[in-house]
């Protein structure tokens, strides 16, 4: 039998986990902890970890979706309506996909195909209520958690509602329309959020205001020479927190 969510009290890595273990899925599910000992972040960065103050979870798509290369962008989205129905806060997107509380990081996500070629893996961390003696040792001056920025949070009730929501609402239902539809129907909703526009920012190759993002997910930058469409590498923001 598939499930659709299953707890793990500790593990190395969410999202490898569910690569080793996609049989055990059906076409949406998720696994997920609050003590992972080897999480990874974006270009091969290492995941500091607190064990029972943060939530490690990891929705396994082994749906065709049309446009793969936007999930981040949707995943962010995702993550915010989960934030919102529990807490009632309104984060943002840092383009493409971390989420900041106060202009502090609050959310990373990490998307990775899985070895058969075909189901892709959403690795989301969510800083719960690590203090700030947690930040200050793991160097990360722009990190943040929720309870650092004044949220209540329940660290024993907390994670399993988080993991139940985000694998019912934020993916597999929304998945009828992202699956066949891709980013377009999301992309106002995920420009209202992204904190990159209308700001100066700088990428690997050049620095410009950010203007838009198209309907493939691209940051649209413009310079004295013209737009340039950035969909990968790094992007920091003017006034927000360097390149993360």
């Amino acid at each position: 039998m598939k499930e659709s969510v299953i707890y793990l009290p500790e593990v190395d890595s969410t999202n490898l986990w569910a690569k080793q273990n996609l049989d055990k899925f059906g076409p949406v599910g998720a696994v997920y902890s609050t003590h992972q000992t080897a999480g990874r972040g974006r270009l091969g960065r290492s995941w500091t970890d607190a064990p029972g103050l943060g939530l490690y979870y990891t929705a396994v798509i082994r749906v065709d979706l049309v446009q793969p290369a936007t999930l981040p962008l949707f995943a962010s989205l995702a993550v915010c309506d989960a934030l919102r129905a529990r807490y009632g806060v309104e984060c943002q997107i840092k383009w493409p996909n971390d989420l900041l509380l106060n202009g502090k990081k609050i959310v990373g996500i990490l998307c990775e195909g899985a070895p058969d070629g075909h189901s892709i893996v959403v690795g989301i961390g969510i800083n719960l209520a690590q203090p700030q003696s947690y930040f200050d040792a793991a160097g990360l001056p722009h990190g943040t958690s929720l309870a650092l920025q004044g949220v209540p949070v329940d660290t024993a009730a907390d994670p399993e509602w988080l993991a139940q929501y985000l694998t019912d609402f934020g993916f597999d239902r929304a998945l009828y329309t992202y699956e066949a539809e891709g980013f377009a129907p999301y992309r106002e909703r995920y420009k209202a959020l992204c904190v990159n526009l209308g700001r100066r920012v700088t990428y690997d190759g050049g620095a410009g205001v950010a203007t838009d993002v198209d309907t493939d997910g691209r940051l649209i930058v413009h310079d004295e020479r013209g737009d340039t469409r950035v969909f990968t590498g790094e992007v920091s923001v003017r006034g927000i927190y360097g390149a993360v």
